[in-house]
C-alpha cells in the first residue's frame, strides 16, 4: 500500500511538473507574440505621426530649404540664422499685443470691450506668417507679410484677415 501511495504521488508530482512547464513555456511565447505585435503597432503609430507631422510642417520655415536659402544665399547682403530668426519674429508681433487699442496686425479695429490680440503665429516662410487671433469671444486669422529690414527691424504688412462668425 505504502508502495502503490508512492507511486501515484510520484505520478501526481510529475504531471504537475509536465503541467507547470508547458504553462509557463506556452506564456512566455504568448507575452513574446504580444509584445511583438505591440511593438509592430506602436512602430506604425510613430510612422503615421511621423508622416503627418511631416505633412503638416511642409509650409514652413524650419522646412523650407528655399526659404532658408533666401537668409543664408551667397548673393544675400547679410546672413540671418532662420532658427534664431522664428523667436524673434514671432515675439516682435505678440509684443504689439500690449497696444491699448489691440494688436494692430490682426487687420481687425476692436468691436467690443476686448481688444483683439494674436494668440498663435507660424513662420510659414521667408515672407509669410499666419497667426490666430481673438478678443476672447470672436476668433479669426490673418496672413501677414513680414520684411528683416536692413537696421535688423521686422516690419509687418496685413495681407488678409479673416473673422470667424460668433457662434
Amino acid at each position: 500500500m505504502k508502495r502503490s501511495l508512492l507511486l501515484y504521488a510520484f505520478i501526481l508530482i510529475a504531471l504537475l511538473n509536465i503541467y507547470t512547464y508547458m504553462f509557463l513555456s506556452k506564456e512566455v511565447e504568448f507575452e513574446q507574440n504580444r509584445y511583438e505585435k505591440t511593438t509592430t503597432k506602436l512602430k506604425d503609430s510613430l510612422n503615421s505621426l511621423t508622416t503627418k507631422l511631416n505633412d503638416a510642417n511642409y509650409f514652413s520655415l524650419e522646412k523650407n530649404e528655399n526659404a532658408q536659402n533666401y537668409f543664408d544665399s551667397s548673393n544675400a547682403t547679410k546672413t540671418i540664422q532662420y532658427e534664431k530668426l522664428i523667436p524673434v519674429v514671432t515675439e516682435r508681433l505678440m509684443d504689439l499685443n500690449s497696444n491699448p487699442k489691440g494688436n494692430p496686425y490682426v487687420g481687425q479695429d476692436q468691436i467690443g470691450a476686448n481688444k483683439f490680440i494674436i494668440n498663435k503665429v507660424k513662420v510659414l516662410n521667408h515672407r509669410w506668417i499666419i497667426a490666430d487671433y481673438s478678443d476672447g469671444e470672436i476668433w479669426g486669422e490673418v496672413l501677414l507679410k513680414y520684411f528683416v529690414n536692413d537696421d535688423e527691424t521686422i516690419s509687418f504688412e496685413v495681407i488678409q484677415s479673416l473673422l470667424y462668425p460668433k457662434q
